[in-house]
């Protein structure tokens, strides 16, 4: 048995179902639904579902915390909701998706930009007292993503998204070399769908202004998120391409976005396989091509780092993921080896 949404909308003019959606009897038998939203188009969304659900009541969801997610989900519980629904951008959704877990009611997800595979991930990543975190949580019961809104995100959330969906190519050879390294269990069949998710993402043509791409895109973040609920951890879309974006998070927090920095981690990590393992050069090659074609950061440059503060983070990131083995905890790289392969990275491919 695999856990998937009941429902997943991917299209122009998706919001307008929203309230039959929430009428099948499968979310809430009594239509008594919460409306959690965050800053931007959430509120404009909330109405079209007003007309439909006299039950629901609106909820603000202030930036994605745990202090956020707790204080919704305690008046999640206060209310006796049977659904709780997150609109907006990753932050919202992580912190609805948190809520929702500690209430033990569904969760519907309507996502305004795509910026990571948070939008239906049974992982939620939360800022707390000691810098930003992953937590377990219930995966969306059912997902939404409305074109029309999306393309009113700003362009570089949407595009963000392209590098968390390449970097599941990272992630699943991090996961093969610990099972061949450690005997870690592989999930065979999270594993494929993170990587055709990838591939199907690789050479789409067009970009963010195409309709056809956004689709692409959307529903390669969902099979990412399905990914990880199958497996039952983040494993086949988190390798040492989000440790080192977790690490560059907790050292130069506001850097660049969730995405931005795992499509740097993943090319990163790719230089690392070919310099050292003698494998990966062309995949490497497919990941720099693609980002660059969408205008997504390549080198630490690109997000304002320089390479000392890159190699910084690398350096730390396997502490933001004990007991993970991924290319990093491999090679062990001592400061100066990492500085050196960072250094290598930029000028192989940064001219």
């Amino acid at each position: 048995m695999l856990n998937a949404p009941l429902s997943i909308d991917i299209r122009r003019g998706a919001v307008a179902a929203l309230g039959d959606l929430l009428a099948d009897r499968r979310i809430a038998t009594e239509g008594r639904v919460a409306i959690a939203v965050g800053p931007g188009q959430g509120d404009q969304i909330a109405e079209h579902v007003r007309g439909t659900l006299a039950e629901c009541e609106v909820f603000q969801v202030e930036g994605g915390t745990v202090d956020a997610a707790v204080s919704l989900g305690s008046r999640l519980r206060a209310g006796s909701y049977e659904a709780v629904v997150g609109i907006g951008g990753g932050r919202t959704i992580d912190a609805t998706k948190y809520a929702a877990t500690l209430s033990g009611i569904p969760m519907v997800s309507v996502a305004t930009n795509l910026s990571h595979d948070g939008i239906c991930s049974p992982v939620a990543s939360l800022v707390h007292d000691k810098g930003k975190g992953s937590f377990g949580v219930i995966m969306p019961l059912a997902m939404v993503v409305d074109l029309d809104y999306v393309r009113a995100a700003p362009e570089r959330l949407v595009r963000a998204g392209i590098g968390d969906v390449v970097s599941n190519f990272s992630a699943v050879d991090d996961w093969l070399l610990a099972a061949q390294e450690c005997g870690e269990r592989i999930d065979r069949m999270a594993l494929t769908v993170a990587r055709t998710a990838a591939e199907a993402l690789l050479h789409q043509p067009g970009g963010v202004d195409s309709d056809r791409f956004l689709t692409v895109l959307a529903e390669a973040l969902v099979l990412s998120g399905m990914a990880m609920s199958f497996a039952g951890d983040s494993r086949p879309a988190s390798g040492g391409d989000h440790e080192i974006m977790h690490a560059i998070d907790q050292l130069f927090p506001g850097t660049a976005n969730h995405g931005e920095l795992a499509g740097i981690g993943a090319a990163f990590c790719y230089h690392l396989r070919a310099a050292h393992l003698g494998e990966g050069d062309e995949r490497l090659a497919e990941i720099l091509d693609c980002l660059g074609r969408h205008g997504l950061p390549r080198f630490p440059a690109d997000v304002g780092l320089t390479v000392e503060q890159f190699a910084e983070a690398v350096q730390y990131a396997p502490r933001t993921r004990p007991g993970r083995y991924t290319i990093l905890e491999h090679l062990s790289l001592d400061q100066g080896a990492t500085l050196k392969a960072v250094e290598q990275y930029v000028q192989a491919h940064g001219g």
